[in-house]
């Protein structure tokens, strides 16, 4: 698993590791069942406090998308349907990302244009590998 982290950034560490595995999932780079690297070992080849990832791993298992298990560690979960709260969760960063891109300049069309664009690359991606 590649995960590109930013340390200049004023996203936290254990958010960028959260966001960059949901992208994994989301993109079929990671599989249901599949092992995640241990925290220990995941915070060694990044280079940060275990504790970071920790924190991360705690939040990905909150919003469901991987198990821990004692002596099997994280796995990747099954996909669950979505909810009410993710719905509005949703909403709220659409909302955010759409007034950005407004602010920069970028006019509805576009904005629609790049939104099918990342979505159709995700979808495509998922379709040929559940076709494997």
């Amino acid at each position: 698993m590649i995960i590109k982290l930013d340390f200049e950034s004023e996203i936290p560490i254990y958010l960028q590791i959260r966001n960059e595995v949901v992208k994994g999932i989301g993109k079929g780079q990671l599989a249901i069942g599949e092992q995640l690297p241990t925290v220990r070992s995941l915070a060694n080849d990044i280079g940060i406090n275990a504790m970071t990832v920790n924190k991360a791993y705690a939040l990905l298992k909150k919003e469901g998308f991987i198990t821990i298990e004692r002596r099997h560690g994280a796995k990747i979960s099954p996909r669950y349907q979505s909810n009410i709260d993710y719905s509005e969760r949703l909403v709220s960063e659409l909302d955010l990302l759409t007034s950005e891109a407004a602010i920069r300049g970028c006019d509805k069309e576009t904005f629609l244009r790049l939104c099918e664009q990342v979505y159709q690359s995700i979808h495509v991606r998922r379709l040929e590998d559940e076709k494997i």
